[in-house]
């Protein structure tokens, strides 16, 4: 077997773009962002960081052919579409939209203090379909030195929110000093991580709160925690 590849990005070459009541920071090419060696990983095509002001956010626009996962780290976002869905999705839990045919919403920081959030986009197995939105908690306490699914599309995740895809997206509070195995279904597999809080250590890569590895090339991630440490990772084909 090959030895594993692994990539940190770290936070401050990522790219960014501060429009004063949005300040984003994206691990792949996105908007007026480009880097032709980070168009995608796998069908993971986007992992934007987003820091958004108290009272401001996305207005009403449109999307298609896309699983958008969005992983609340701080604060809470309020999601309405024109498919009648409306939520607020709050710090730790996850919000799913299957854009299908299309999809327009709304995404707004309607909180007191900043919101933070990662945004994950998925490229779907199929073009199409209806579009659907769903939100739920996931009490950090059941992550709780584990990976837990939090949107998959994959058989037996039955708890987890449904994205078509065949992709996880997956999250694990790790205790300083712990360790956590996540098992990989094939070595051709493409791993993104990124720690939410804390500071980890995958094989001989350290990453800090905010950075991202990009992992390939191996069955088995065995991530340490240097702190106690929020991680979320995305498992894609």
């Amino acid at each position: 077997m090959t030895n594993p590849i692994i990539e940190l990005r770290p936070f401050e070459g990522l790219g960014s773009a501060n429009h004063g009541w949005l300040d984003a920071h994206h691990h792949f090419s996105f908007g007026g962002y480009h880097d032709p060696a980070r168009v995608n990983w796998g069908s993971l095509r986007v992992w934007n960081d987003d820091t958004i002001l108290p009272g401001q956010g996305f207005p009403t626009h449109p999307h298609s052919d896309m699983e958008i996962v969005t992983y609340v780290r701080k604060g809470a976002i309020t999601h309405r579409d024109n498919q009648g869905n409306e939520g607020r999705t709050e710090s730790g839990d996850v919000q799913v939209m299957s854009a299908g045919t299309g999809i327009e919403h709304s995404e707004y920081n309607l909180e007191d203090n900043d919101t933070q959030i990662f945004q994950i986009w998925i490229v779907p197995d199929e073009r199409g379909g209806e579009p659907s939105w769903g939100a739920r908690p996931f009490p950090k306490n059941d992550r709780a030195g584990t990976f837990v699914p939090l949107a998959s599309g994959t058989a037996n995740d039955n708890d987890a929110l449904p994205i078509r895809s065949n992709a996880r997206v997956l999250g694990a509070t790790i205790k300083a000093g712990e360790s956590v195995t996540y098992d990989v279904a094939d070595a051709s597999r493409h791993l993104y991580l990124v720690p939410a809080q804390g500071r980890i250590q995958v094989e001989h890569v350290e990453a800090k709160a905010r950075d991202g590895v990009a992992i390939t090339g191996t069955q088995t991630v065995t991530v340490t925690a240097l702190e106690d440490s929020e991680v979320v990772l995305v498992d894609a084909a």
